[in-house]
């Protein structure tokens, strides 16, 4: 099956893990067709998309140059095209205790953070706080305070050192940007005396440094275009 694009990615309008997964290849310059899934019709569930990848969840990447590889879990995802794409280096890792540093921050950022449906602490204080049937107080205390302690955990490492592994800006760094974006400018305004700019300034010098990237307002456009499309 001949293909227009490299990659066929899967993804949501509104979900942080496909847009993370889109700055990344716009870093790489790989080209790409987006496949956005209907949620409200279960899309991500349907025969064809569950063959691709088993969890039912967003996001899946296929790529057609490497016999239609399919690799699904965003920071899987991230890997794979560093792994397979980034021949200079320019986003990832290069000595062996970078590469585990690497690793352990994408572990950080996939259980710190993650789904809005599973068990990371933003992922619970998104569901706790907007679509929980009853609101719980004592749950959205929990996990917007878990929420913060996640946030000072970066705070006290960028605090000392630009990015989270070695000198430059890797996929460790980018894996954070959009749920980052989501907490500074939605949970937190939720939670009362929070000033992330005061309250987290390292972090919030760190997020505004990824949020300029060009990669990053590339992937924005292309998502607001989509909401824009589907509003009309």
């Amino acid at each position: 099956m001949s293909h227009g694009k490299q990659f066929t990615l899967y993804t949501h309008g509104s979900g942080p893990n496909g847009l993370k997964v889109i700055i990344v290849l716009e870093e790489l310059s790989l080209t790409y067709e987006s496949n956005y899934l209907d949620f409200n019709k279960n899309e991500q569930k349907s025969p064809a998309h569950v063959a691709l990848n088993p969890n039912g969840r967003i996001p899946t990447l296929i790529d057609h140059a490497n016999n239609d590889f399919v690799v699904w879990e965003s920071n899987a995802i991230l890997l794979y095209l560093v792994g397979k794409y980034d021949t200079t280096r320019k986003l990832s890792a290069e000595k062996f205790e970078e590469k585990v540093l690497q690793l352990q921050w994408l572990f950080f950022q996939a259980s710190g953070q993650g789904h809005v449906w599973q068990i990371p602490y933003i992922g619970q204080a998104v569901w706790f706080k907007r679509y929980h049937h009853e609101k719980i107080p004592s749950a959205i205390e929990r996990y917007q305070k878990e929420t913060l302690r996640v946030l000072g955990v970066l705070d006290s490492v960028l605090s000392k050192q630009k990015w989270l592994v070695g000198d430059k800006c890797t996929i460790a760094d980018l894996s954070f940007v959009t749920w980052n974006n989501y907490v500074i400018h939605d949970i937190c305004t939720d939670i009362n005396d929070v000033d992330v700019e005061k309250d987290f300034p390292a972090l919030y010098k760190w997020h505004n440094a990824l949020v300029s990237r060009g990669s990053v307002h590339k992937a924005l456009a292309e998502r607001e275009a989509f909401l824009a499309a589907q509003s009309q």
